[in-house]
């Protein structure tokens, strides 16, 4: 029970710290763009709790089947099907974060939604959803590396000097 603990811990923290880069990236970009314009942004927090977030929540999906069609089918069907399935997630929590946020401005929470697609809050929405589905994608494709290469396989892969090239 307790190792079984430690083992979520461990890759949740692995997770985190791989969506914790792209998230620290995507605020890099925000705030060098913002800084142009004078307008300093201190979000850093938002960084870790979206990164533990979003690593639970893939964490969940992962263990959402796709269905039995999918088994004998080349490995990009799966990685684009469940990147789909994680990016769409990911954009309606993302609005209705948006929305939550300024549910007390607009006095409810359908019109704090409506909000975010009548003002510049949806270019915000935008980037992350951007930046967190480049996130995922990229953690899907590793996902398969690994499930083929397993663990090993993938370090092995990194260390070995490359083969030459063929007419070299």
């Amino acid at each position: 029970m307790v190792e079984k603990i430690l083992n979520e811990i461990k890759v949740i923290a692995l997770l985190a710290l791989y969506f914790g880069s792209w998230l620290a990236g995507m605020m890099l970009i925000k705030y060098l763009v913002l800084a142009e314009y004078h307008i300093k942004i201190n979000d850093i927090s938002m960084v870790f709790l979206g990164a533990l977030i979003l690593s639970k929540a893939v964490l969940i999906l992962e263990h959402v089947p796709l269905g039995n069609w999918v088994i004998n089918q080349p490995a990009w069907l799966e990685v684009m099907l469940r990147t789909l399935l994680y990016i769409l997630g990911v954009f309606v929590i993302l609005l209705l974060e948006k929305a939550f946020e300024g549910r007390h401005e607009y006095q409810s929470f359908i019109a704090s939604l409506q909000s975010v697609f009548e003002h510049a809050d949806i270019y915000h929405v935008w980037l992350n959803f951007i930046c967190v589905s480049g996130a995922l994608l990229f953690y899907n494709i590793l996902s398969v590396i690994h499930r083929n290469l397993g663990t090993k396989g993938i370090i092995k892969m990194f260390i070995t000097p490359l083969p030459e090239k063929d007419g070299k």
